[in-house]
């Protein structure tokens, strides 16, 4: 990736390229192969699940910089598999809701739901009774 310097948006200190902005100075990202390590570290969170697309702009807006930087980030939070299981709107839709007969003895009719492909983290299925 190239970027020409220019004296109203990017200035070089020491080896290290940086775009100002109206308010601040963020470093650029000059490699693109290092753009995909910050958008995951930028993306993950230390609580369970990751940061929504515009929380992961909001972080990274604040210290660094590379040409498409906004496209990047949406286009990992789409792509992303934990960020799409969490999500409503991507969600496997829900069956219907049938009512069953009324019944006449205890264990006349018994049902069972299994929980399978959870992330790794000690548990791999869950059977609810």
């Amino acid at each position: 990736m190239e970027i020409i310097i220019d004296e109203g948006r990017f200035h070089s200190l020491d080896g290290i390229i940086y775009h100002r902005t109206k308010n601040t100075c963020v470093m650029t990202v000059v490699d693109r192969s290092l753009t995909n390590l910050v958008l995951k570290e930028f993306h993950k969170s230390p609580f369970p699940g990751h940061l929504s697309e515009y929380r992961t702009r909001e972080k990274i807006k604040t210290c660094i910089w590379w040409p498409m930087w906004q496209e990047d980030v949406a286009e990992c939070c789409k792509t992303c598999d934990r960020h799409q299981k969490a999500n409503e709107s991507t969600a496997k839709r829900l069956g219907n809701m049938i009512k069953i007969q009324e019944l006449r003895r205890p264990w006349e009719i018994a049902h069972m739901d299994w929980v399978t492909g959870i992330p790794p983290g000690g548990t791999e299925v869950i059977m609810l009774a």
